[in-house]
């Protein structure tokens, strides 16, 4: 279960804001221009490479967990959302616009209507990119979750308890990917 908590948590955080702010860099070109340089080269940083740093910043605590996770998931969330919002119809836009259509209405109904699928696309990546950042985070200084259990048998040479928690692990991405999959084709059903 704090697993499952951290993996969820983290990725409704990472992928409210890769959407939030892959709207904002992919409609605004001032924007984009401030803070998709500074995503570029973040963005490659793996999540494993900022235990020391989240154990110096937050302590054992879960806010550093959660921070791996949500770093895990965001960038890949911001990149497909910041790519399917420039390759919006413009043609649709400017129509709208020209139609009188207020810009409010016109993101929710055009630019992210028509970016959904690339949006639903990073979703479902980074569903799979939050249970192997869930590894980093609980070899953060985890009390509890699969890995922490893991970790124990690790220590305590009880290779069986370590497949068996690598199975759980799998079998948790793989049943998650498969209802997001489902939910995906229900969200996006003119593909």
């Amino acid at each position: 279960m704090a697993s499952l908590f951290r993996v969820t948590t983290g990725f409704i955080i990472g992928g409210t804001l890769g959407i939030l702010l892959g709207v904002l860099t992919g409609q605004f070109p001032v924007i984009s221009s401030l803070l998709s340089p500074l995503f570029h080269i973040l963005r490659p940083i793996p999540p494993i490479a900022f235990v020391p740093i989240v154990i110096l910043w937050f302590g054992l605590s879960e806010a550093g967990k959660l921070f791996l996770v949500v770093w895990g998931v965001f960038f890949t969330v911001w990149l497909s959302t910041h790519i399917g919002v420039q390759k919006v119809d413009r043609g649709l836009i400017r129509a709208a616009l020209m139609l009188g259509t207020p810009r409010r209405q016109m993101l929710q109904e055009i630019v992210l209507l028509g970016a959904l699928p690339y949006i639903v696309v990073g979703l479902r990546t980074a569903v799979s990119i939050s249970f192997y950042t869930l590894v980093a985070a609980e070899l953060a200084g985890a009390f509890a979750g699969i890995v922490y259990r893991i970790e124990i048998a690790q220590q305590n040479l009880q290779t069986g308890q370590v497949m068996g928690g690598l199975a759980a692990l799998g079998l948790m991405s793989f049943i998650a990917d498969r209802l997001f999959a489902a939910l995906a084709e229900r969200i996006v059903w003119w593909r």
